[in-house]
């Protein structure tokens, strides 16, 4: 989203960091990345700490429940930072919700599932914590894509910003990832399906030392 400083050449390099701020001298680490990083650590946080109340009992759900209703307040304050900063440091962002108003649908389902977290917790609906955690991931990373869009790699200077229509493979390698992406997406959901069929419901401690 910062974006990075490609050359007419396609190419680019920063070193690990300068002096964390933004500019000409940028590195890959400054102070809008690092607030990027904490907020993705945060929401993480929460959503790993729900699936652990979601498969534990006793103490160590209790913890985790502890973790994600403290945590949920870093993610909210947190978003509210790294949003105002996006819209500073990323124009094209708000360009482009203007210009498609429908885009909006997207931080709406991040604002829903973040609210459905903390609703569901207080009312000790694990399962609904956790889908709202994860809807809350997913507008967020949908809002990214929206708000760049057509750029999947953005300039310092947007004349050399890598977009949909500069970087797609010919049609026949298109149509080529196509097919085996499907194929991949099909296994991949097999796999899944299985691994939480097998693993459905809460884990349990042996008894009496017995397993």
């Amino acid at each position: 989203m910062r974006g990075v400083p490609l050359d007419a050449s396609g190419y680019f390099f920063e070193p690990l960091w300068t002096n964390f701020q933004l500019g000409e001298r940028i590195g890959i680490l400054d102070w809008y990345t690092i607030l990027v990083g904490l907020l993705a650590l945060a929401a993480l946080v929460v959503h790993g700490a729900l699936w652990v109340v979601l498969k534990t009992t006793g103490p160590v759900r209790d913890r985790s429940l502890r973790i994600a209703r403290l945590n949920w307040w870093l993610v909210v304050a947190l978003t509210i930072a790294v949003t105002i900063a996006s819209l500073r440091v990323q124009p094209a962002i708000a360009r482009h919700f203007r210009s498609a108003p429908w885009g909006y649908v997207f931080p709406l389902i991040a604002m829903a599932g973040l609210v459905g977290v903390r609703w569901s917790m207080a009312r000790a609906d694990e399962w609904k914590s956790f889908l709202a955690a994860g809807c809350y991931l997913t507008g967020m990373l949908l809002s990214v894509v929206f708000g760049i869009f057509p750029m999947v790699l953005p300039a310092r200077n947007s004349e050399y910003s890598l977009t949909v229509e500069n970087t797609q493979a010919a049609g026949y390698g298109l149509k080529i990832g196509l097919i085996w992406w499907t194929l991949g997406v099909i296994l991949v959901t097999g796999y899944f399906t299985y691994v939480y069929r097998s693993s459905a419901g809460k884990v349990t401690l042996p008894q009496n030392g017995n397993e």
